[in-house]
């Protein structure tokens, strides 16, 4: 298992990426992990978030909550650009998400905001999420 972060930011690309409604908005290789203003749009950026290691189960297994936001950034399309966008990939992420190499025992999206960016050109939407991670060692 990689390291429980990058682990649910591979899980949640691809969700997003084999999706329909989600693939009709954004392209693939424009949903990424990163921390900066996108340089294509529309796209989806996962931040690099963060993990609250809980120690040990019952057995060898090693359990963390991990936390991240999805930015959701559109250009000269309107914030309901972004607002469609975060729709289709919380409905995407509305199901059982398979982590490689460990289990997902729990994953929700749990908040949507929509501040506005400086450059009024700019639609951004971001979407919290959370996971609870196990793994064998």
């Amino acid at each position: 298992m990689i390291e429980p972060t990058l682990a649910l930011q591979t899980a949640i690309r691809a969700a997003l990426t084999s999706d329909p409604a989600v693939s009709a908005l954004v392209p693939a290789n424009h949903i990424r992990a990163g921390g900066s203003r996108p340089d294509k749009t529309p796209c989806i950026i996962m931040s690099d978030g963060n993990t609250a290691l809980q120690g040990y189960d019952y057995t060898a297994q090693r359990v963390a909550w991990v936390y991240l936001d999805l930015h959701i950034w559109t250009l000269n399309a309107g914030e309901d650009a972004a607002k469609e966008i975060a729709f289709a990939a919380t409905m995407a992420l509305d199901k059982t998400i398979e982590i490689d190499g460990g289990y997902c025992d729990h994953f929700r999206v749990t908040r949507a905001v929509y501040p506005r960016d400086p450059d009024p050109a700019y639609g951004h939407g971001v979407l919290s999420v959370e996971a609870l991670i196990r793994w064998i060692i």
